[in-house]
């Protein structure tokens, strides 16, 4: 993606910033981002820690512009890739000009919602309180639930939403525009995402993987986009599927290589959307043991702070 030298005239009052979506995992964080930027930027899954980069999708109003950060679920560590997606989740907070916290307000709040909080109660910046998958609570039960959250952090906007369904999601939006400063433009206005076409390649193909495969197997994973070549109207992709032990790469491929089809199909589907047109694609599964461990490799996947 070039971005032109030139970008559009800054209306009279227009605001920009960047906003980081924070929250646990499988709140709803990516969802939402697609939402509002109507395009698919970031995969998703019912799986905790799907997101495991640090996404910039852009969303622009008329009077705003707003990069939204989608970050990894704030969560305890078990090893040194988790080590690594929290502190990512937590330099972002700090490099933002707000804070949307989102929950899963279909529950009340827990100990891992009451850490998030604690956390944002000691920054300077201004936080909005998304209480999502409200598609998914009864009626009757919403006001109580509401303000569980409320009481965590009155000072705080709360906006009930759902990411699904999008209700409240304008809403949410105006709340977000007037606590960002006045700017220009950061992005030219049809941009929707600064994520290189590789990583979300390796992306699609790990949603895959989150969606078709169950037990140890989608924590284990990695995907390395190896080749990336067009051939006329059509994009060949070559990529390698990591995983930690022989038997999640027995699982990855199926009987018969029954898996990996099913995998592949569903990944080229969302890559040709993605790139507008045919794609081939070719996936190795390759056994790396305890790769989410190794700092060289996880430099190498993208999992680096800045």
């Amino acid at each position: 993606m070039t971005i032109p030298a030139v970008l559009p005239s800054t209306p009279e009052g227009f605001r920009s910033g960047f906003v980081a979506l924070v929250g646990r995992p499988n709140v709803g964080k990516s969802t939402l981002l697609n939402h509002l930027v109507g395009e698919k930027v970031a995969i998703t899954s019912p799986v905790a820690q799907t997101t495991r980069h640090r996404l910039r999708a852009i969303l622009t109003t008329p009077s705003a512009q707003l990069v939204l950060l989608d970050t990894p679920g704030i969560h305890k560590p078990h090893h040194l890739l988790g080590e690594r997606l929290v502190q990512m989740a937590r330099q972002s907070i700090g490099e933002v000009d707000v804070v949307l916290a989102l929950m899963d307000g279909s529950v009340p709040m827990g100990r891992g919602d009451g850490f998030v909080l604690d956390l944002l109660r000691q920054i300077p910046q201004p936080v909005v309180l998304g209480l999502n998958k409200q598609d998914l609570v009864p009626a009757e039960e919403r006001d109580a639930l509401i303000a569980s959250y409320r009481e965590a952090l009155p000072e705080a906007p709360l906006l009930p939403l759902s990411a699904l369904s999008g209700d409240g999601c304008p809403s949410l939006v105006a709340t977000l525009e007037p606590l960002l400063p006045p700017g220009p433009h950061l992005y030219p206005p049809d941009t929707v995402s600064d994520q290189p076409e590789r990583v979300l390649l390796a992306e699609l193909i790990r949603e895959q993987v989150l969606h078709q495969t169950r037990e140890e197997v989608p924590h284990s994973v990695a995907v390395q986009i190896e080749r990336v070549e067009a051939d006329g109207p059509r994009t060949a992709v070559l990529a390698t599927v990591m995983v930690e032990r022989s038997s999640q790469k027995g699982i990855l491929i199926g009987k018969g290589g029954s898996m990996l089809r099913e995998i592949g199909r569903g990944a080229r589907l969302q890559m040709q959307t993605v790139l507008g047109g045919p794609v081939y694609l070719e996936l190795f599964v390759k056994v790396v043991p305890h790769w989410r461990q190794k700092p060289g490799r996880l430099a190498e996947l993208g999992y680096r702070l800045d």
